[in-house]
């Protein structure tokens, strides 16, 4: 499988469970709970597991920095996907979800749309390659015949 296959499956992944816990949260009426957004770190750190293992076990791609790459990757468009949606959600379909931001204690007050994406852009980055890091540690070492899929 290409790596660039792994990457856009993975990335996708990442975001139909970012967007579905995100939709959930909405029906439940707990969007205004801005704690409950850090959850959506579980979904990233697994779609990169999932990419590393992927390239690990359908390449057999052991190198660090190509595997370090590879979730980076994941992760990155993973996170572009989801500004993409979070910019048609709120010009479309919830343009009061900003007022939801300014509400919390995170974000502050007198947000605009690209203020907002700017700053999940600058986070998502930050988190990808740190997650990306972070699950590397672990698979550095990793041998082939251990790698399984879930």
């Amino acid at each position: 499988m290409s790596k660039s296959k792994i990457i856009l499956n993975n990335a996708l992944l990442i975001f139909a469970g970012i967007a579905g816990y995100f939709l959930l949260m909405k029906i439940l009426g707990l969007d205004s709970i801005p704690e409950l957004r850090f959850l959506n770190f579980v979904f990233v750190l697994w779609g990169i597991n999932r990419a590393i293992k992927t390239n690990i076990k359908t390449n057999q791609e052991t190198l660090y920095f190509q595997n370090f790459l590879i979730g980076t990757g994941t992760s990155i468009l993973a996170v572009g996907i989801s500004i993409l949606g979070l910019i048609i959600y709120v010009s479309f379909l919830d343009g009061s979800f900003i007022k939801v931001l300014e509400n919390s204690s995170f974000w502050g007050k007198d947000l605009s749309l690209p203020l907002v994406i700017f700053a999940l852009a600058i986070e998502g980055i930050a988190s990808s390659v740190t997650c990306a890091f972070i699950l590397m540690q672990y698979y550095k070492n990793y041998k082939l015949n251990n790698t399984a899929l879930v």
